[in-house]
């Protein structure tokens, strides 16, 4: 490995950023530990630890999903800075960001009220009708935001915009649907 690794690419999928090797090719394991643990430990001090159990499942699917991802970046970046370079970094990011977001999706159907996993907005926090009402519409927008990131794959210039337009536009519109279904619950 260079002495000094590159560690961040910009939307044109041009190197921005570098640090040094030892922390190159230790933060993302140390990151994906720091994850896994998070992971672990959400359940336990969740208030509403129990509905995570009804979908746990699921849940520990997308911890594997998101421990594969990370090791998929990390080996996209130790061939990039091995000197394997002839790959647009954010092009090759886009299918495995679109699937991971296709399986939140899929988890957002079965996710359960809880305090650290979904949508997580004062008015699904009080309710669980406003909760599985946001969740089931915020599976088929997350699904489409993978779909439409996959897709971005195809579009090499623009595939950052096929993540991020869709992705931020939903999570707004869920942020703003939560609220006008609890105000319609409480009035």
């Amino acid at each position: 490995m260079p002495a000094q690794v590159a560690s961040h690419w910009n939307a044109a999928s041009e190197v921005d950023g570098y640090m040094s090797r030892f922390w190159g090719v230790a933060l993302m394991p140390l990151l994906a530990a720091g994850m896994l643990l998070l992971a672990v430990l959400i359940p336990l001090i969740d208030p509403l630890r129990s509905n995570i159990e009804r979908f746990r499942g699921y849940f520990n699917t997308f911890i594997v999903l998101m421990m594969l991802y990370l090791l998929y970046i990390y080996g996209l970046t130790l061939a990039w800075n091995l000197g394997y370079t002839n790959f647009q970094m954010g092009t090759a990011m886009m299918p495995a960001i679109g699937l991971l977001f296709i399986y939140v999706g899929v988890m957002m159907q079965k996710a359960k009220r809880n305090w650290f996993i979904g949508i997580r907005t004062p008015w699904t926090l009080s309710s669980d009708t406003v909760w599985k009402k946001t969740h089931r519409l915020g599976a088929v927008l997350y699904i489409l935001s993978g779909i439409l990131a996959l897709m971005g794959t195809f579009f090499q210039k623009y595939a950052v915009w096929f993540l991020l337009v869709p992705l931020l536009a939903a999570t707004l519109f869920l942020v703003g649907y939560s609220y006008f279904l609890y105000q319609k619950e409480t009035h």
